[in-house]
């Protein structure tokens, strides 16, 4: 895959694997266009990766995939990837879920990820075909106490890619899942609620952001329906 000139949109891409994977297809030849709620750090990067394009949005609001999606288009007339990064974790035993906790964690980790791949479908279709890769959980295959409110999100976002990648694929649309492990990011310092607890499962070497992001690359290029990291493979 030539990616040069690609136009590919990442959310979450103030830090960690979103940063990372822009990154990536930046070193590559495409054009990042930028998606996340903290601009300081999103503004920071975009002066790093000049010709890259920054959009501090909020995808949980009505209006703010499309408005996304809009700014993208105004400015260079097509999206070729999305890659749906933008979550949040909850690390909670179940019987101590605040359920508006998991409402809010919901809304970003399924409800915001669909509206954005709605947002970016009329455009992929009109030019002929896209790619969407929707970063999901390693957790959302494993049974872990006090992740269980998390992995329910990651895992009907898993069921909402599959779904789509067949029913677009008549688009030329391809959807796709990336499920990273444990990941060296700033994610367990941002978590809704919870913490990350180092004590009550066995040690795990954490993979880094840059890995992930290579795998994501990697799907984009072979279209893949799934990519499951495992910890310690690199």
């Amino acid at each position: 895959m030539d990616w040069t000139g690609k136009i590919v949109l990442i959310t979450g891409a103030s830090a960690g694997i979103g940063e990372a994977t822009a990154r990536a297809v930046y070193a590559r030849g495409a054009v990042p266009v930028l998606a996340a709620r903290r601009g300081d750090l999103l503004l920071k990067l975009a002066d790093e990766l000049p010709g890259s394009m920054p959009v501090v949005v909020d995808v949980t609001t009505p209006d703010g995939p499309g408005a996304m999606v809009t700014a993208a288009l105004a400015a260079h007339g097509r999206v070729d990837v999305l890659v749906n990064n933008a979550g949040q974790g909850l690390h909670v035993p179940l019987d101590q879920v605040v359920l508006d906790d998991f409402r809010a964690v919901l809304e970003l980790n399924v409800v915001a990820a669909l509206g954005v791949m709605q947002a970016v479908l009329p455009a992929m279709r009109a030019q002929g075909g896209g790619v969407i890769v929707n970063v999901s959980s390693g957790t959302s295959r494993r049974t872990i106490p006090g992740l269980g409110a998390y992995a329910s999100t990651k895992s009907a976002l898993n069921m909402l890619s599959a779904v789509a990648r067949e029913e677009w694929a008549p688009d030329g649309i391809v959807v796709s899942n990336v499920y990273p492990t444990l990941t060296a990011t700033d994610f367990h310092e941002n978590l809704r609620a919870g913490a990350f607890d180092t004590g009550s499962r066995p040690p795990m070497a954490a993979d880094t952001a840059e890995n992930v992001a290579q795998v994501i690359v990697e799907t984009v290029e072979n279209g893949d329906a799934e990519r499951v990291l495992t910890p310690g493979l690199r």
